[in-house]
């Protein structure tokens, strides 16, 4: 199957309190991207403190492409995470494993560090990932590829539901695959 047969990443089907939408390029959203991915501990693993204005291009591409979408999660009327939802095969993730068509993969970054330490992450990862496989039918499994050294977040995936995989390496990146299947069957091996 060639990539281009493979729909874009959906919106996740998040319950309430969340509310989940997408994280426009300019004005208070690309302020508050900006601002948390300078957060040192944003930056430690993210890697991307970059300029507001390089930020906003990062977001426009994004929003015009079909391989990831930017989106703000939102509880409770406060804004707690950037999430970029995105095909795992149309990702640089998808030659570590034996991907699939319809794998879905998550990035997370909560911005606000009062926000961290208190099991709001699990919470979160664990209706983002229940939003994704409902918000796609074929997708039986969410993918996450935090870098190896960010334990917190490992574990908070853990917590949500995900299974750890394995160690794989993305270009200078080492993180752990780990995985949120529909069923046991569903899970990859490596």
């Amino acid at each position: 199957m060639h990539t281009n047969d493979v729909a874009g990443p959906p919106t996740p089907l998040v319950p309430p309190p969340w509310l989940i939408r997408l994280a426009e390029p300019d004005g208070a959203d690309l302020d508050l991207v900006h601002r948390w991915m300078l957060a040192p501990h944003v930056s430690a693993f993210w890697h991307q403190a970059w300029t507001r204005d390089r930020w906003a291009e990062e977001l426009r591409r994004q929003l015009s492409g079909d391989h990831s979408r930017p989106f703000l999660l939102v509880r409770d009327g406060i804004t707690l995470a950037y999430l970029e939802v995105y095909r795992s095969v149309r990702d640089p993730v998808g030659a570590c494993y034996p991907v699939r068509p319809d794998d879905l993969g998550v990035h997370v970054a909560i911005g606000d560090p009062a926000a961290t330490g208190r099991g709001a992450g699990t919470v979160l990862l664990r209706a983002v990932a229940d939003g994704l496989l409902a918000a796609d039918p074929a997708c039986t499994r969410v993918i996450a590829e935090p870098d190896i050294a960010n334990q917190p977040s490992i574990r908070a995936f853990g917590h949500a539901g995900f299974r750890r995989v394995g160690k794989i390496a993305i270009g200078e990146k080492q993180a752990v695959l780990l995985v949120r299947a529909r069923t046991e069957a569903d899970l990859p091996a490596l």
